[in-house]
């Protein structure tokens, strides 16, 4: 009972860093490139640029984090993610779905993932949990990531065969909403503190849980 703040974070950081739709882009790009108006070689061009940019930006993600700190990284990440979630279900509503736009669009959703949701969930469901329990605690965390990996993917064919991509989308945008919420007001700073420093961080809290 003691951990119960800490296994909250540990559970909705990995399930909402797969309602970004990262999996949906990577998996299912192409054919919503296609949706969008791309030729079948423009499409896989795509693709490839939005696989490189997800490298680069995890690598300056990687680099800058202990400059930056884990949670700025989050408030930008999730911020950003939630407004490309719904310029691309509008864009798609509209029918603004020109030839640039829509990968743009992509490109700058995975760069945003790519340096906030993708490294830095692992780094706090790793941080944030004292030595006796981290084990089980992280186990539960990957669990989630790869739960919620599967059920975004497998259901986004069926969404958007069913209800459209403009829908899908924005029911994207609406269960990662309060991802915002968790960041701001549950989720520390753990940057530069050492793991005893985090784990007395909680002792205070949990006379209230």
């Amino acid at each position: 009972p003691s951990m119960r703040r800490q296994l909250l974070i540990g559970v909705l950081l990995p399930f909402f860093s797969q309602i970004t739709g990262i999996n949906v882009i990577i998996y299912y790009g192409t054919s919503i490139f296609k949706e969008a108006g791309l030729g079948i070689d423009s499409a896989f061009g795509a693709q490839v640029l939005v696989g490189f940019i997800n490298l680069l930006f995890t690598i300056i993600a990687i680099w800058k984090v202990d400059q930056y700190g884990r949670k700025p990284l989050l408030q930008i990440g999730s911020f950003g993610l939630m407004l490309t979630l719904l310029l691309l279900g509008t864009l798609f509503g509209l029918g603004g779905t020109t030839s640039f736009i829509i990968p743009l669009l992509f490109c700058f959703h995975v760069a945003l993932f790519a340096m906030s949701f993708g490294p830095v969930t692992w780094i706090v469901i790793a941080e944030i949990f004292p030595t006796k329990i981290r084990g089980q605690a992280m186990a539960i965390g990957t669990f989630t990531i790869w739960i919620s990996c599967a059920l975004v993917s497998q259901t986004f064919p069926w969404l958007r065969d069913n209800l459209g991509t403009v829908s899908t989308f924005f029911i994207f945008a609406f269960f990662f909403s309060p991802s915002i919420w968790l960041i701001w007001c549950k989720i520390p700073e753990t940057k530069q503190k050492t793991l005893e420093e985090i784990e007395r961080y909680w002792l205070p809290k949990e006379s209230g849980l």
